[in-house]
């Protein structure tokens, strides 16, 4: 989890960078289209199978178009903004799961849990403040990268159940590359700032390679560090890209969140720490219930 931490914000340094010259649709589709050329040769060299599960096609394509637009609104937002406001905006789409599964599916979530999650919408909005008075309605962008990577989070949530992590990551790169390759096509010679794809400059097909490349490492790591350990332990670790991402963003174009923006962030992510602490105690308590019932 900590690899993925420090490799997941060079996916964005490359995206950014590339933002210099090459529309925002077309890094997307790159990002996807390296993902998977990458996870190609895995699936073949470890014999698995992509074999759909009946009745997941639809799942499937869902999930891929939800990680497509999260992405596409995320690079577009880290072309002016800077990487750390970006990514502390897009730390709400924990809070957004939690409330979906306690209002609309159902799950026993306290209000301790619920406190936290209002708390981290406050962080954010010390973010977006700033961001919105600096870069105008382009700091709002982030938001739809959490609301997408909310839902996506929510049907992974279904199909890791069904399918193997290295076939999962393969078939969302095909997809999202499948549907990315026609909207760039149409797009060409119209002139959009967006879509309009270009011939990349020397130095930045090594930036569209590196935002897949490092999409695709730091995602893989995050995926069997779940596989290795529960979610309640390793999510924590999680918040570290929070950091790495300002050091980035320092280095590399010489951002530095301000310090209302350092506020939030540090609202974010404490109570994004503390409601992981509330999941561990009721998850504890559950299997206690359960044992004595048993007993």
């Amino acid at each position: 989890m900590l690899g993925f931490c420090l490799t997941a914000p060079l996916l964005d340094v490359a995206a950014k960078l590339a933002s210099g010259s090459v529309p925002v649709g077309q890094i997307t589709a790159a990002r996807f289209i390296v993902q998977c050329a990458l996870m190609a040769p895995f699936v073949w060299a470890m014999g698995v199978s992509l074999r759909v599960p009946q009745g997941q096609i639809l799942t499937l394509i869902a999930r891929a178009l939800l990680l497509l637009f999260a992405t596409f609104c995320f690079i577009a937002a880290i072309r002016v903004m800077p990487l750390a406001d970006a990514l502390a905006i897009v730390f709400v789409a924990p809070f957004i799961v939690l409330l979906v599964g306690k209002f609309y599916l159902d799950e026993e979530v306290g209000p301790r849990r619920v406190g936290a999650a209002l708390v981290g919408f406050v962080g954010v909005l010390f973010v977006i403040q700033p961001s919105f008075a600096a870069f105008g309605a382009i700091a709002i962008i982030p938001l739809g990268t959490a609301v997408a990577f909310a839902a996506y989070i929510l049907v992974t949530r279904s199909l890791s159940r069904r399918m193997h992590p290295v076939a999962l990551q393969f078939h969302t790169g095909l997809i999202a590359s499948l549907f990315c390759l026609p909207v760039l096509l149409l797009a060409r010679g119209s002139g959009s700032a967006l879509f309009d794809p270009v011939w990349p400059e020397d130095i930045a097909w090594l930036w569209l390679f590196g935002a897949g490349f490092f999409a695709t490492v730091s995602h893989m790591m995050m995926t069997y560090a779940l596989s290795f350990a529960p979610s309640a332990t390793v999510a924590p670790l999680q918040y570290f890209e929070l950091p790495v991402a300002t050091i980035f963003g320092y280095l590399v174009f010489n951002d530095f969140p301000n310090m209302l923006s350092l506020l939030g962030i540090g609202i974010i992510i404490s109570a994004g720490l503390y409601m992981i602490h509330r999941e561990r105690i009721a998850a504890r308590q559950l299997i206690t219930a359960r044992a004595a019932t048993l007993v």
